[in-house]
This record gives structure tokens, C-alpha cells and sequence, in this order.
């Protein structure tokens, strides 16, 4: 079993594997902006290996984006399903190479996922797990009724209320919880009942009400995305559905339990260095929060000033990329490297405000 860490492994792992496939890959797809990922997929296909992928009916970003994703994907020869729309999300992430191979998410295929928020995957060999994600996309490429038949496999709504139900009450010291809203009326319960029981619970994430015994803290520094449970040290779940009513019950979410010692100590060593970091980005913002209110208000007046986006946008593309105006890059991509850019430009004319006006302070001078 291998852990993947994001930030950090980025995509290499996922392309390595469909790199390696001989036969098939089978993957799931709520959400994608991956190139080397299609990439990688429509050279599996030149190779001859049968790729089958089955994209969520809909997700935020609308039909149009999805329907473009499929006709992109049909014109490698790529074979592609839609998933049914019986449920209010098909939200699980996966992918199967060679039927001997699960890659499991708990984060999208896409930039901000991968590059920029706490998320995790499982990359296992594990037979029984293998042929229980087999079964799963065959009866949801088929549109067919799915039962769950392994108990490590979580699967909403078929199987993951009582998984994870039973993974939290068999918990003895310890939980360790990444969760962006823990707000399941039962589970909230289940976990207060562990508290008074003595359990430490620490929450990663937000919970929908105080309690006793339970400690949360947002992670502040980074975007969270992962939805993972750390017990007593010694078994894990990681997956795509929270502790909240509708990914439990009316989504398909996929999740699996798992005891490898190494993932789970790797899990756990990320989970300690999160909260360390937390507590001291909690602790700076408590400090600094008179300059929160002047950095918010010199924000506005910097974006009332900027010029117009799109015009220059349009114009800067023209002049890197020549006449065809064509830049190798996804839309997340560009949008997140220009906000890097932006932030370090502004950084820098920040910063020498600053110094100035500190200088001119302290000799008493006015400001020009």
C-alpha cells in the first residue's frame, strides 16, 4: 500500500500508473483540468489499452465543462459513460489499473486539489479491494443497483453511515479527524459519546457545535479537501465523504478503511504537523488582527484600482504566445499562476510602503 500526500506528490504517481497499465484503466471523474492526466489517457489508448472513464452526470462547474471533458476524451478513443442521476451527487474519486491495481482519492483531479489543498490517496494491490471498486464501477457505468460486499470498502449511501459509525465506537484513545463540516446529527453524537468516554478527539475541519472533550481547529494555512479518520494510531479511513448527512446518505462517496502501519503512521505524522501549524496560525491571527483590518481595507482600494482584467489578459496572452494566441495552459493553471504573480507584485510594493512609512516615523518626517 502506498500513501500519496498533497500538496507535495503532485500528479506523477496517478500518470505513472496509467503508464503502466497493459490491459485497462477504469476512473471515475467528478472533476478534472489535469492535463498530463488526459494526456497520459489518450496515450493508454494508442497503446491499446481499453480506457474507460465514468464522469459524474454534474458537479458546480456546470454541464458545458463536462460535456467538453467527454467529447475530448471520446476523440482519443477513450470509451465514456455518464453516471446515473438518481443520486444528488456522484462525488467518489478512483481509478482501477489492470484490474490489479485501486488508486483511491480523496481529492479531485484537478490543480487546486492536487497542488493546493491537504488531501490524500491510497494506492493498493489489495485483491478484495481491487475487485470490490471493479464491482462498484461496473454496476455504475451499467446503471445498475450496487451492494456493498466488503466492510473496508465505505461506500455511500450503501454501506458508509454503518462503516464509519463502527469505525468511530470501536475507537479506544484516540481520533484524529480531517473533516471540512462534521455536521451529522448521529455522528456528531457518536462523538460526543467517545469524548465523555475519554477518547482524545481532535478535529481538523469545523464541527457544527461545541463539545466537550472535542478539539477543533481550521487548518488556516492551507485549503482542506480530505475527509480522514485516524484511530488509536492503528487504522485509517480515507475517502471522499464527510461526516455530513447528504454525503453520507444521498451521494456516492468512496471511501476505504485500511491498518497498513506505514500509511497510517505517515497520516498521522501529517495530522500532528497540521495541527501544530494550525495553533500557530490561530495564534497569529488572534495577534495580528488589527493588521487583518487594515490589509482587508488596502485590498479593496487596490482592486477598485487595477485595470480592467480581461483586456490585458487578452493582450499579455497575445504577446507571450504570438499570433496563434495559444498557451499550454489549463484555465486553473493560469488563474492560479497569475495569482501567485499578482501577490508576490503586490507583495514587494507592500513592502516598500511599509519600510518607507516606518522610516519616515520613526525621523518624524510626514508623510509625501
Amino acid at each position: 500500500m502506498k500513501l500519496l500526500i498533497q500538496p507535495g506528490d503532485s500528479v506523477v504517481p496517478l500518470v505513472n500508473g496509467i503508464n503502466s497499465a497493459t490491459r485497462s484503466v477504469e476512473i471515475v471523474i467528478f472533476r478534472f483540468d489535469r492535463s498530463e492526466i488526459e494526456r497520459a489517457l489518450a496515450n493508454a489508448v494508442k497503446r491499446g489499452v481499453f480506457v474507460h472513464a465514468l464522469i459524474a452526470h454534474k458537479n458546480r462547474s456546470g454541464e458545458d465543462n463536462l460535456r467538453k471533458l467527454e467529447m475530448r476524451l471520446l476523440g482519443d478513443g477513450v470509451t465514456v459513460v455518464r453516471s446515473a442521476a438518481d443520486l444528488t451527487r456522484y462525488h467518489g474519486k478512483l481509478m482501477i489499473v489492470d484490474r490489479r491495481e485501486l488508486h483511491l482519492f480523496s481529492f479531485n483531479l484537478t490543480y487546486i486539489d492536487i497542488e493546493r489543498s491537504r488531501s490524500f490517496a491510497i494506492i493498493t494491490d489489495n485483491q478484495k479491494l481491487v475487485q470490490e471498486a471493479v464491482k462498484l464501477f461496473e454496476a455504475d457505468a451499467k446503471r445498475q443497483a450496487y451492494e456493498a460486499g466488503l466492510a473496508t470498502f465505505v461506500v455511500s449511501p450503501a454501506n458508509a453511515r454503518r462503516q464509519l459509525s463502527e469505525f468511530i465506537r470501536e475507537s479506544k484513545a484516540q481520533l484524529l479527524i480531517y473533516d471540512p463540516k462534521v455536521s451529522d446529527p448521529a455522528m456528531v453524537r457518536l462523538l460526543e459519546e467517545r469524548a465523555k468516554a475519554g477518547v482524545e478527539i481532535k478535529i481538523i475541519g469545523r464541527l457544527t457545535r461545541k463539545i466537550t472533550g472535542i478539539e477543533v481547529r481550521k487548518l488556516g494555512y492551507m485549503r482542506l479537501h480530505t475527509r480522514t479518520m485516524i484511530r488509536d494510531g492503528a487504522d485509517a479511513f480515507v475517502g471522499s465523504q464527510s461526516l455530513r448527512e447528504v454525503e453520507l446518505d444521498a451521494r456516492r462517496e468512496v471511501g476505504i478503511i485500511f491498518n497498513d502501519r506505514h500509511a497510517v503512521r505517515a497520516l498521522t505524522k501529517t495530522f500532528q504537523e497540521d495541527w501544530l501549524l494550525a495553533e500557530q496560525n490561530n495564534a497569529r491571527k488572534e495577534e495580528g488582527a488589527p493588521a487583518a483590518k487594515v490589509a482587508k481595507k488596502v485590498a479593496k482600494v487596490v482592486a477598485k484600482e487595477l485595470l480592467p482584467v480581461s483586456p490585458a489578459l487578452e493582450q499579455i496572452i497575445k504577446e507571450v504566445a504570438g499570433p496563434k494566441a495559444e498557451v499550454d495552459l489549463t484555465p486553473n493553471e493560469l488563474q492560479e499562476s497569475i495569482k501567485d504573480a499578482v501577490m508576490v507584485a503586490v507583495q514587494e510594493v507592500v513592502r516598500d510602503a511599509v519600510e518607507e512609512m516606518v522610516e519616515q516615523k520613526a525621523e518624524g518626517q510626514p508623510r509625501s
